[in-house]
C-alpha cells in the first residue's frame, strides 16, 4: 500500500501485474493498492465494494455481476490489448471507463512476424531438427535470401507499419494493401499501395496484419492461395481464423506455397488432429507475439500510468468507451448516431482511402462538431480497423492512419433543422458527398443525399444502393433477382435527376446478400453499380 490512506482511492489488482506497473501505482499519492492476483472470484467480489479501480488481464471476467458489486468503480484497466473479457456496454452504462494497453506489444509482435519470415525463408526449424538427429543437410536445406524480394503487407496499422520498416532494412521491396491508408501515409512508410489482386501474385512473401471479423474469417482461402506466386511464403501473426488452415496445409503439401509461418490459430491450443501438424515447411509458434519481457513490462507500466492518470487527474483520453450514454449527451446523442450511420454509408461507397473527410453540421447545437466528427470516424473505420474503436479514440486512430478530419459549421439545408453532410477528398467515384438529417420531434435519422441524388431512407438494417440507367424494367429486374435469392424488400426508393439519364435505387432489405447475388444484380443490363451497406 502507499503511505497515507486518508482520502485515498482503493485500486485492486485481480491478475498478476509485473513490478514495473505495481511500483508505478504504489508510488502514486492517494492510491491504496491491493494485490489480489492470487485470490479466487468470491474473495475478489467481497473486496470490490468501495474500490475505485480494477486492473485485470485475461483471466478475470469483468461481467455485469462484478461491475454491480464494484459499486464505486470508476476505472477498469486491462493489462493487454484484447478486452473480450470485459462487458464494455455494462461498464459504460455504469459510467466506468475501460482502459487497455494497445501499443505495448507492437514491437514484439512485429519482430516475431519477421522472425517467422526469416525462419521460413531459411528453413531454420528443419535445419535445427536435422542437426539434432546427427545429420548435415547443407544441400537439401537451401533457402532463399530476402534482399531483393517483394514483401506484401496486408494491413498497415501499427504492427504492419513496423514490419514494413524492417523489410526495408533487409533491402526488400514492400507493397501493401489497406483500403483505409492513403498514399501519403504509405509513402512515409516506403510502401507502394496496390490492390489485393495485384499484391497476391506480385509478392514473394505475404504477411497479415488485419483484425478478425465476421466478414474476413477465412480471408486467405484456396482461391487467394492459388492466386499467390508459386513458392511464396505466408506469415500470420495477427489473428487466428484469418487463414483457412486446411487450405494452407493443402497449399504447402502440393508445393504451391514455398513455406508458411503462423503464431495464431483458429482454435488455440492447436488441436492434435489439425492438418497443420503434418504440413511441410511450416514454422509455427504458440501465440508468442506479445510474449517478451519487454512487451510485458511495457504493458504493465502503460496500464498503470493510464489508470493512475484517470483516477488522480480525471484523464480519460485513453478510455475505450465513451463516458456517457446517448441520452446523457446533452442532446447530441441523435446527431452522433446520425454521424455514425453516415460514416458507415461513406465507407460502403469508398473504393480507396481518402485523404480527408469534411464533417459539416448545420443546426442549432453548439459544441457538437467534436463528438459528431468522432462518431463519423467510428462509422467509417469500425469494420476496417482492429477493435476497440469508439468516440474516445476514433480521431487519434484516424490521424494514425493519415486520415484528416475537418469540421465545418454551416447552415442547415432546406427545411432540415439538424443536417449533417460528409465530403471526401480526393473525389473519385461521384459518391463523395453523403447527407443526413434528423426529422420531427423524435429526431429520427434519415439519409437524404447520396452523391448528386436526393433520397429519403432510414439508416437501418441492410441497404443496397443501385446506380442504373433511367429506363423501364429496372425495378422489376432487381426484384426478380432479390426474389430468387429469397431476400425480403422492406423499402425501394428511386431517386432521379431532372434531365439526367441515371437514377439511384435505394433498397432496404432484411439480412445481407451473399457475393453471388450482388454479382447477379451487377450483371443486369441497365445496372452500372451495386453497393451493400449494413447499418446495424
Amino acid at each position: 500500500m502507499s503511505g497515507s490512506t486518508e482520502g485515498a482511492q482503493r485500486l485492486i489488482i485481480a491478475d498478476p501485474l509485473l513490478p514495473d506497473g505495481l511500483e508505478t501505482l504504489r508510488a502514486a499519492p492517494r492510491l491504496v493498492v491491493e494485490d489480489l492476483s492470487e485470490a479466487d472470484r468470491p474473495t475478489l467480489l467481497a473486496a470490490l465494494p468501495g474500490a475505485s479501480a480494477l486492473i485485470v488481464r485475461s483471466r478475470t471476467k469483468v461481467d455485469a455481476e462484478l461491475l454491480r458489486t464494484g459499486d464505486s468503480l470508476r476505472v477498469v484497466g486491462r493489462a493487454g490489448v484484447g478486452v473480450d473479457n470485459i462487458d464494455i456496454p455494462a461498464a459504460t452504462r455504469r459510467g466506468i471507463a475501460v482502459l487497455n494497453a494497445p501499443a505495448a506489444n507492437t514491437q514484439s509482435t512485429a519482430e516475431l512476424a519477421f522472425a517467422l519470415l526469416l525462419a521460413a525463408a531459411r528453413r531454420l526449424p528443419e535445419a535445427d531438427a536435422s542437426m539434432r538427429n546427427g545429420e548435415w543437410k547443407r544441400k537439401e536445406l537451401r533457402g532463399i535470401q530476402l534482399s531483393g524480394k517483394t514483401l506484401g503487407v496486408i494491413g498497415l496499422g501499427r504492427i504492419g507499419a513496423e514490419v514494413a520498416w524492417r523489410a526495408r532494412a533487409f533491402d526488400m521491396r514492400v507493397v501493401g494493401h489497406d483500403p483505409f491508408v492513403n498514399a501519403e501515409r504509405a509513402s512515409d512508410l516506403g510502401v507502394e499501395l496496390v490492390d489485393l489482386a495485384t499484391l497476391l501474385p506480385a509478392s514473394d512473401a505475404i504477411t497479415l496484419h488485419v483484425p478478425l471479423s465476421a466478414e474476413n474469417r477465412g480471408f486467405i482461402g484456396r482461391k487467394k492461395i492459388k492466386a499467390m506466386r508459386p513458392g511464396a511464403i505466408l506469415i500470420n501473426a495477427a489473428r487466428g481464423g484469418l487463414v483457412d488452415e486446411a487450405a494452407l496445409a493443402e497449399g504447402l503439401t502440393s508445393g504451391h506455397l514455398g513455406a508458411a509461418g503462423l503464431d495464431v490459430f483458429e482454435t488455440e491450443p492447436l488441436p492434435a488432429d489439425s492438418p497443420l501438424r503434418q504440413a511441410p515447411r511450416l514454422v509455427f509458434t504458440p501465440h508468442l507475439g506479445a510474449s517478451t519481457f519487454e512487451a510485458q513490462r511495457q504493458v504493465s507500466r502503460q496500464i498503470a500510468v493510464s489508470v493512475r492518470d484517470a483516477l488522480l487527474e480525471d484523464d480519460y483520453s485513453l478510455a475505450l468507451n465513451a463516458p456517457f450514454e446517448a441520452e446523457d449527451r446533452d442532446g447530441a446523442g441523435p446527431i452522433m448516431d446520425l454521424g455514425r450511420c453516415l460514416g458507415r454509408l461513406l465507407a460502403g461507397l469508398a473504393d480507396a482511402a481518402p485523404r480527408r473527410i469534411e464533417v459539416r453540421y448545420g443546426g442549432p447545437r453548439d459544441g457538437v462538431l467534436g463528438p459528431l466528427a468522432a462518431s463519423v470516424v467510428v462509422g467509417f473505420l469500425e469494420r476496417r480497423v482492429a477493435p476497440p474503436l469508439n468516440v474516445v479514440n476514433a480521431l487519434s486512430v484516424a490521424a494514425e492512419r493519415g486520415l484528416e478530419i475537418t469540421r465545418v459549421r454551416t447552415h442547415a439545408e432546406g427545411d432540415y433543422t439538424n443536417y449533417v453532410e460528409l465530403r471526401v477528398a480526393p473525389a473519385r467515384t461521384g459518391h463523395e458527398v453523403v447527407g443526413g438529417a434528423l426529422m420531427g420531434s423524435r429526431m429520427e435519422p434519415r439519409i437524404v443525399r447520396v452523391g448528386t441524388f436526393r433520397v429519403d431512407t432510414e439508416p437501418s438494417g441492410t441497404c443496397l444502393l443501385i446506380r442504373n440507367h433511367d429506363q423501364p424494367g429496372v425495378i422489376g429486374a432487381v426484384g426478380t433477382v432479390l426474389g430468387a435469392a429469397n431476400a425480403n424488400i422492406a423499402e425501394y426508393h428511386l431517386a432521379r435527376r431532372r434531365g439526367g439519364r441515371r437514377s439511384l435505387g435505394v433498397v432496404r432489405i432484411d439480412g445481407e446478400l451473399p457475393p453471388e447475388v450482388l454479382r447477379g444484380l451487377n450483371d443486369l443490363d441497365a445496372v452500372e453499380e451495386v453497393r451493400q451497406v449494413n447499418f446495424d
